[in-house]
């Protein structure tokens, strides 16, 4: 069983070998290859070059495509600050949506355009030829939250949902159809899988959640799924008042970061694929292999057999090699029935 089949057979529920391991590694990666981190977001050869050298590295089974948020607002016109080794950020005080009445007039960019989008686009062409059938491959989209956020300003959003919802509701329509364009492109050119991040989700609460976010991801993972794709939800932060709706969507896979996953396989159900989430920064970077490996069984027993090994978020620049390769020994050792100390 390879890379690739282990991921599919986990999402479909078909006996595997082992445990998958999909740790998400962008800075990470690049310093594998000792790349500026600029290159990696910028250039689409340099991003495969550290993916797929990070994955042979510590056999992770899949290769992505993410490196930051702001493809699809730079290509919509936003002010984009650019950093030789660091993830391009946002100018808070000079968003794209600053003035609102803006959106009456944006338009979608064209993934296909020659812009940042193009470049992942190529990035998932360039990661499929490379790996072909032997590790999955994960293109990358923002959700509605976290691309409103980029687009107005996120604390200026976070206002929005109580001062103005109707705009918010035109902000996230205008949000779910480029991304729907960017995914497609991207499932086109070989991705197996879309990962929608929506960090910004984590910071509304359950009502504003359930009642504005939810129904726009909900659009989106349908969409995806009538495309043929699968679906990997990634919503960084405390998500713990968010579960139950977001295993409600339907995702294959669903990331859990500074929620418990006990709580979110109670909330979510037996069948759901969870994937996490040991700490990225005291655990993975600050602890030692041991406490790594403790805490990924801690993990394990929490999801039981509907598992992924991963850390709750992105892998920080700085990981010890150890402590990576503690991850990779655990989801080599272990079935997923194979719970530690016993069920």
């Amino acid at each position: 069983m390879n890379a690739r089949e282990r991921v599919l057979a986990m999402i479909e529920g078909r006996p595997l070998d082992r445990l998958p391991l999909m740790p998400i590694t962008m800075m990470y990666a690049a310093d594998q290859i000792g790349a500026m981190y600029g290159k990696y977001a910028a250039d689409h050869r340099v991003m495969a070059d550290a993916q797929i050298a990070t994955a042979e590295k510590f056999d992770l089974d899949y290769v992505s495509a993410i490196s930051d948020p702001a493809r699809e607002a730079a290509d919509c016109g936003a002010t984009v600050q650019y950093f030789p080794d660091q993830p391009p950020g946002f100018d808070e005080q000079h968003s794209l949506l600053a003035d609102k009445k803006r959106l009456v007039w944006l338009k979608a960019p064209d993934p296909l355009g020659g812009g940042r989008m193009f470049d992942r686009v190529r990035g998932v062409a360039l990661l499929k030829k490379r790996v072909g059938q032997d590790k999955l491959v994960e293109g990358w989209i923002e959700g509605p939250c976290a691309q409103g956020a980029d687009l107005r300003g996120i604390n200026t959003l976070m206002t929005d949902f109580g001062d103005d919802p109707i705009f918010v509701n035109d902000l996230m329509e205008f949000v779910v159809d480029m991304e729907l364009k960017f995914a497609r492109v991207q499932v086109e050119a070989g991705a197996d899988i879309i990962g929608m991040g929506d960090a910004a989700a984590s910071l509304v609460g359950p009502r504003i959640y359930e009642n504005v976010v939810w129904p726009f991801e909900k659009r989106m993972v349908d969409a995806l799924h009538e495309m043929g794709t699968r679906v990997r939800l990634h919503i960084c932060g405390n998500t713990r008042r968010l579960l139950g709706a977001m295993g409600r969507l339907g995702c294959e896979i669903v990331d859990l970061d500074l929620a418990p996953l006990a709580e979110g396989r109670a909330q979510m159900g037996a069948k759901q694929v969870l994937l996490g989430n040991i700490h990225p920064v005291h655990v993975l970077r600050n602890g030692a292999e041991a406490g790594v490996t403790g805490a990924i069984a801690v993990c394990h027993r929490e999801a039981g057999e509907k598992f992924i090994v991963g850390a709750g978020c992105e892998v920080p620049r700085g990981t010890p090699v150890g402590n990576m390769m503690a991850m990779t020994r655990y989801a080599r050792d272990h079935a997923p029935q194979a719970f530690p100390g016993g069920k």
